[in-house]
């Protein structure tokens, strides 16, 4: 199993599927199943029922996003806005305490032009 590299309030964009090229914000990510759920993409229609409780449910159809498999997003590179694979840079900080031992820093950057995400 890979490494999930996309996270919560990523910009992506869909690689592939019927949606492919639109972008949007990662609203949730689903490790167990490599999902996420972006904003405005794989749009579904759900029929829901009234439920019995005084007015909390109305029923009828409503319409939200379902989740897409993370093959078929990439993160969207912050200076050019096109897709990019996302690579970990890993630096070695000093403490601010004084102490001789330094602190492991990963940072996620975007391979296309080097910015940090």
């Amino acid at each position: 199993m890979a490494k999930i590299k996309i996270k919560k309030n990523d910009l992506v964009q869909v690689i592939a599927g019927k949606d492919k090229g639109l972008q949007g914000r990662v609203i949730a990510v689903y490790t167990e199943t490599d999902r996420v759920l972006v904003e405005g993409v794989n749009r579904i229609t759900k029929h829901t029922r009234a439920s019995g409780q005084r007015g909390v449910n109305t029923g009828g159809i409503q319409v939200q996003e379902a989740p897409i498999h993370i093959s078929n997003v990439m993160v969207v590179d912050p200076e050019t806005k096109t897709p990019t694979r996302v690579r970990t840079r890993v630096e070695e900080v000093e403490r601010d305490n004084g102490s001789d031992r330094s602190k492991t820093v990963r940072t996620r950057v975007a391979v296309r032009s080097g910015k940090d995400l």
